[in-house]
């Protein structure tokens, strides 16, 4: 189902910084956990980051941490992804998601993004 709505990709060289924005529907951090995935050309759809409606509940993939910070602003409907120190290997489709449950399985959101490109160049 596609019900958010990513934006802030594009093309940047290793080392640059990003700021991915997705908007979700009123309501949405309340009840679900909201998260970040990945789809690099040709290969699996896979788990970068999620924020849990419980406060301060947030897990990254190990590949991310400490590079990438995930964040809300419930007052704006808005989850983010902050991309520091951006490498090739993080080229991919960026997707937000939303789901009931704190996961790093695609299967367990239910409502996501069209996607966005972000390439890094070396």
């Amino acid at each position: 189902q596609v019900k958010l709505q990513e934006s802030g990709g594009g093309l940047v060289h290793t080392g640059d910084s990003l700021r991915l924005s997705c908007t979700v529907p009123e309501g949405t951090f309340r009840t679900d956990a909201t998260g970040w995935f990945r789809q690099p050309p040709g290969k699996e759809r896979k788990f970068v980051a999620a924020i849990s409606w419980i406060p301060g509940d947030i897990y990254y993939e190990d590949s991310v941490k400490g590079r990438f910070t995930i964040s809300k602003d419930s007052a704006k409907n808005t989850l983010y992804l902050q991309m520091d120190g951006v490498r090739p290997e993080d080229t991919a489709v960026y997707y937000c998601a939303a789901g009931r449950q704190m996961s790093e399985y695609p299967e367990h959101y239910d409502m996501w993004g069209q996607g966005t490109q972000v390439t890094v160049s070396s």
